[in-house]
């Protein structure tokens, strides 16, 4: 990434609420792709125990990676079926979501926030599920060097599981 404007760093307390704004603006009910939207006190929970990467243009968060442990995810119907369709995870991660601002997209931002992760978790597999009519995404992805491993279909909708 050229653009020394941004920042990628792991988020922190004070980025609450510029996280949960940037999650709420891209639900699919505002036509964004995000999968999950997830409550504040949970996010804040894995800000303190997990690498949730930012990227930052000056004082504002324009994207976020999180991660998570699958025992942070107990219980979850999407996961549970991720899980139950793609077995090799016994030391692995889940990786995601991941959103970035739609105007800043297509600058690498993806790609800088994926290599600071794989920094914090350097030997760990991760696991992440995409909608496959995501076609940017997907792309994106796999650009990133991720394969995909299997399939499956959950409330009527098709995912693609990709590892690394």
């Amino acid at each position: 990434m050229t653009n020394s404007e941004i920042i990628i760093d792991c988020a922190s307390l004070q980025d609450l609420d510029q996280i949960m704004s940037l999650m709420l603006e891209n639900q699919p009910e505002k036509g964004g792709n995000l999968s999950a939207k997830f409550e504040r006190s949970y996010i804040e929970h894995l800000i303190r125990i997990r690498p949730i990467i930012i990227a930052r243009r000056q004082l504002h968060v324009i994207a976020f990676l999180m991660s998570s442990d699958f025992n942070h995810n107990k219980n979850i119907p999407i996961i549970d079926k991720m899980l139950s369709v793609y077995h090799n995870h016994a030391q692995a991660y889940l990786y995601g979501p991941i959103c970035v601002k739609e105007e800043e997209r297509g600058q690498g931002i993806a790609q800088a926030m994926f290599e600071e992760l794989r920094i914090h978790e350097p030997s760990r597999q991760g696991i992440l599920f995409i909608k496959k009519d995501n076609n940017a995404s997907l792309r994106a992805h796999k650009k990133m060097g991720m394969n995909q491993v299997a399939h499956f279909n959950f409330e009527k909708t098709e995912y693609v599981v990709l590892t690394y």
